[in-house]
């Protein structure tokens, strides 16, 4: 590689990115970066009426993702290896589920001006899970507002980043894309499930 590794986690809510993002910095002294949510109240209020509060939502998102962003592209040219628990690639898949047609056309303006030029992964792990396992990793957690989260809103989600995926691929094929299956994995707290999967990561980097 040209530049220090950079590796982006992404997947749906409650797949495991955090986890495998922590586990990756401590495995490999990567600086990690975390999508943090300071008002759990709007993300409450999303859930709980998507229609009035989307725009407000995504674009506190999108603001947050840039703003990380900017700081990662200075430790890469200060050459520090990256890992964060998500990209802003993923803004625009979620607004495309939230936003209405005017709201999101305005989105993508706003979007395209502010990630040009701003760095790509060299590596995007792309962490899949069945419905069930999702709901049950989110109730398990009892992350505040994903009470309020709706099933159905999740399988749309899903189903998104599965037809998100390959499309990623083919716009940027500089970047290497691993999925991994994560029904069967405890990334949590079972060491032979974490050693196997460092193992494999491992060869991308």
């Amino acid at each position: 590689m040209t530049r220090a590794p950079y590796i982006a986690i992404e997947g749906p809510i409650g797949v495991g990115k955090t986890t495998l993002a922590r586990t990756l910095s401590n495995a490999f002294d990567f600086k990690c970066y975390e999508e943090m949510i300071e008002d759990q109240s709007l993300l409450k209020a999303f859930y709980n009426n998507m229609k009035q509060t989307s725009f407000q939502t995504e674009m506190f998102f999108l603001t947050h993702r840039y703003e990380q962003l900017e700081a990662i592209s200075k430790e890469l040219q200060a050459g520090h290896s990256i890992v964060a628990d998500y990209h802003i690639f993923k803004s625009k898949l979620f607004a495309q589920q939230t936003l209405q047609k005017h709201h999101y056309s305005k989105f993508t303006q706003i979007y395209d001006s502010l990630t040009k030029d701003l760095p790509c992964p060299n590596v995007l792990i792309y962490l899949k899970a069945s419905l069930e396992e999702l709901l049950f990793r989110i109730k398990k957690r009892k992350r505040t507002g994903e009470e309020s989260l709706s099933t159905d809103y999740l399988e749309q989600l899903t189903l998104s980043y599965e037809q998100w995926i390959p499309v990623f691929q083919l716009q940027h094929p500089e970047v290497t894309v691993l999925t991994i299956e994560t029904d069967d994995l405890n990334l949590a707290d079972n060491p032979e499930h974490i050693q196997a999967t460092l193992t494999l990561i491992q060869k991308y980097i």
